[in-house]
């Protein structure tokens, strides 16, 4: 069965890979969640972030931003001390930054997917690169998002991590065409 060549051979990461990475997600808490998962990726690999999910889960109450938005001085200080994720306290705060912004950005859209779909017209872009090498790290999408989410007061939201969040989200359909997942998702596009 082929893969794309970034999956390992652990489980949880061939699960992943399989039934997640590419799957278009319309959900605003597991677009919040993503979101911020990919800000904690920064500097470090999805693996290792991906390894600390449920940990983050459990830390950031299931990343259900009203409760998050709530966070004080002492909650935050709590997460920090917390083995189960990246303890890095620019990280954590941008969680919370991210949260209130999140509730400005559905204000003025009416919801999250709504807004971020926007970049992409509601629909999933389609690639068909036939090697790793090809599939980019940002693209223009990527930096215009970037741009925009910054400009709304989110934090961790560079262009490469707002790419990373477009093909997790399946926002763009990065499976190589030899991967297996490539048609399947294709067709929920």
């Amino acid at each position: 069965m082929n893969r794309c060549g970034w999956v390992n051979q652990d489980e949880l990461y061939i699960n992943y890979h399989d039934h997640e990475w590419g799957v278009p997600v319309y959900d605003d808490r597991l677009l919040f969640e993503y979101l911020n998962l990919e800000g904690a990726q920064a500097g470090l690999s999805w693996y290792t972030i991906l390894k600390k999910r449920e940990n983050y889960r459990k830390a950031f109450d299931g990343f259900i931003p009203e409760k998050i938005v709530k966070y004080d001085e002492k909650k935050i200080a709590e997460l920090l001390q917390n083995e189960g994720i990246v303890r890095n306290k620019l990280k954590v705060n941008a969680v919370v930054t991210n949260a209130n912004a999140f509730f400005k950005v559905v204000e003025e859209f009416g919801s999250f997917s709504a807004y971020i779909w926007s970049f992409v017209d509601g629909k999933p872009i389609q690639n068909n690169f036939q090697e790793l090498k090809e599939v980019p790290a940002s693209t223009e999408i990527s930096d215009k998002m970037s741009k925009d989410l910054k400009k709304r007061g989110f934090k961790f939201v560079g262009s490469t991590i707002c790419y990373a969040f477009m093909q997790a989200t399946g926002m763009v359909n990065d499976h190589v065409a030899t991967c297996f997942c490539h048609d399947t998702v294709q067709k929920l596009g």
